[in-house]
């Protein structure tokens, strides 16, 4: 058993359990002084904590709405609100993926409506996120490769150009960072963007990631598009757009890292979600 960091005396929290690890981070779930449950999040040194740290300052920002609380911070240690145990996966995979659609849908909202407080300064411009495909896009281009990647950089400098609307974005909206609890549904993990709405919606559409039955399928992908497209107020047509750019900028990010299987089915979807689009 690993032992747990030295925690905050000011956070007064107790028997500390480790219940996952990655590459980034060890997650404790811990006990309050009232009892309570919560979950400490403490990084690893590693590459780029830039995600993290914007993401901590979006839920401070955020203050409870639609995602977790941010309880306290320390060094690269933060103490959360416990969201639950219940993945929204579960949602799905016992009552159906309209289900879990609907729940995610309002969970969105919460996080996208408005606030009275500043947004953090330090979020990621959304034309920042994309650089890897738009690196990706020029070497294909200069190569004379018309590829997925070509099309899907000019569909998003096309939205980047003209977006919607521009708020604070949770930025790694899924089925595994989507969880119930004692406040209802909750949001976890949020990168910390700042651009048009619509890129909120893009990664559901690749998700589960063992889910291809679902995530190649025509019918889901519209309907995903419908309701997504009236929960932001944009058309279904603009959702599918910003899920194509999405999809290939996460296939930029499997190229760099060597990861020709997960690129590849990342391609894929975006291939189909593109088929799709030509309908609306």
């Amino acid at each position: 058993m690993m032992a747990a960091p030295a925690f905050p005396d000011r956070w007064k929290v107790s028997a500390p359990e480790l219940i996952a690890e990655t590459f980034s981070s060890r997650i404790w779930k811990v006990r309050r002084e009232d009892g309570s449950p919560a979950i400490v999040k403490a990084l690893k040194p590693f590459d780029d904590v830039a995600d993290e740290l914007r993401g901590e300052h979006f839920l401070a920002w955020r203050r409870g709405e639609g995602a977790v609380r941010l309880l306290g911070r320390d060094g690269h240690s933060k103490l959360l609100e416990y969201a639950g145990e219940t993945m929204l996966s579960k949602v799905l995979d016992e009552q159906g993926d309209d289900a879990a659609t609907a729940i995610a849908a309002e969970v969105m909202a919460k996080l996208l409506s408005p606030s009275d407080h500043p947004a953090p300064a330090d979020l990621q411009p959304l034309r920042e996120r994309f650089s890897s495909l738009f690196k990706k896009a020029a070497t294909d281009r200069d190569a004379g490769h018309v590829s997925i990647y070509v099309e899907a950089a000019a569909i998003a400098d096309r939205l980047l150009d003209d977006p919607r609307d521009i708020r604070p974005l949770h930025g790694d909206l899924h089925h595994e960072n989507i969880l119930h609890g004692p406040r209802g549904w909750l949001a976890i993990d949020p990168k910390g963007i700042f651009g048009d709405p619509g890129f909120d919606a893009a990664n559901m559409f690749y998700n589960p990631l063992d889910r291809d039955d679902l995530c190649l399928d025509p019918p889901r992908i519209a309907g995903m598009a419908e309701v997504f497209a009236r929960t932001l107020g944009q058309t279904p047509a603009a959702i599918l757009d910003h899920t194509i750019a999405y999809g290939c900028l996460s296939a930029s990010w499997h190229h760099e890292d060597g990861n020709a299987v997960e690129e590849n089915r990342e391609l894929s979807v975006a291939a189909a979600i593109r088929t799709v689009r030509l309908g609306f």
